[in-house]
């Protein structure tokens, strides 16, 4: 019988938060580049943790303007967020247990939430 485990498959390590929009439907929305870089795509569930406040939640990733530098919590989540916290974004996967052992997730580390 196959086991299968949930563990971390990408990270946005600090990132700032650019915008908090209460009033539009949830999600994060987040700069394709750092998207890419993360290996995150558009409609993936995202663990969302504030540094600032101790917040942790999940949403969901729309994507933002490439280039642009956003974060921007949508809707319920944009409570949860003031404009300028430090975020840690991380998406998981789930895998075999096995395979698991030698995953290597992808980490990012951005500099003014730009790509290094």
């Amino acid at each position: 019988m196959a086991m299968f485990i949930e563990v971390m498959k990408s990270k946005l390590h600090c990132v700032q938060v650019t915008e908090a929009n209460l009033n539009y439907m949830g999600s994060i929305t987040i700069d394709e580049d750092l998207m890419d870089a993360a290996n995150m795509i558009a409609g993936e569930k995202v663990q969302v943790l504030d540094n600032n406040n101790g917040e942790r939640f999940e949403t969901y990733i729309i994507k933002g303007e490439r280039g642009s530098g956003c974060i921007c919590l949508n809707g319920a989540a944009a409570r949860r967020v003031q404009v300028g916290d430090t975020v840690i974004i991380i998406s998981y996967a789930l895998m075999d247990f096995e395979e698991a052992k030698s995953f290597k997730p992808t980490v990012v580390f951005p500099r003014d939430n730009r790509v290094v």
